[in-house]
């Protein structure tokens, strides 16, 4: 039980005070896990870094499923999980139980009315960056020809975004490697 309250401290830590997110996190769960627990070596930490760097999903969450499950089983690997990502839920909770209680606030409104256009043209300059990493990658033809079938698939069909990716991914293995 006492590996699991440290495997729990070994990432909450981090998770509080890594402002800026998982790769801001990096040093601190070094720090924990090389430093103050000695469960990985400066080599092993780079080495589990560079994996959970190769997979999909953020970064701070995959060190402390591996780490946890490497120290304390499954258990251990939900434990660290959960010890990362309830800083952050914790304070979802709190902020939005103080906006629900502030909805019909003329002040919350006009901020949320302000956020909105905001995150549009966030996500729309994501979307251009993607674009533009693709074109220069594959090419305009076969970028084109992604968007439309993918605008295809997922508006005038109907199909999850998720086939779509998994489709996207397969003819991108199978004709742009």
């Amino acid at each position: 039980m006492m590996k699991l309250w440290e495997i729990f401290l070994a990432f909450f830590i981090p998770g509080i005070v890594g402002y800026g997110g998982g790769p801001a996190s990096i040093p601190l769960v070094e720090n924990e896990v090389v430093g103050r627990y000695g469960w990985l070596t400066v080599h092993e930490f780079s080495e589990m870094l560079a994996l959970a760097n190769s997979l999909p999903g953020p970064i701070a969450t995959k060190m402390a499923g591996y780490i946890g499950y490497m120290e304390g089983g499954v258990l251990g690997a939900v434990v660290g999980v959960f010890a990362t990502v309830a800083p952050s839920l914790f304070l979802m909770i709190v902020l939005l139980s103080v906006l629900y209680r502030f909805k019909d606030s003329p002040r919350v409104k006009k901020m949320t009315a302000l956020i909105r256009p905001t995150i549009a043209i966030l996500l729309g300059m994501m979307a251009y960056r993607f674009f533009v990493t693709a074109y220069e990658g594959a090419g305009l033809g076969q970028t084109a020809f992604l968007v439309v079938l993918s605008y295809i698939f997922m508006e005038r069909l109907k199909v999850h975004p998720a086939f779509v990716i998994v489709g996207s991914l397969i003819y991108g293995a199978v004709f742009l490697s």
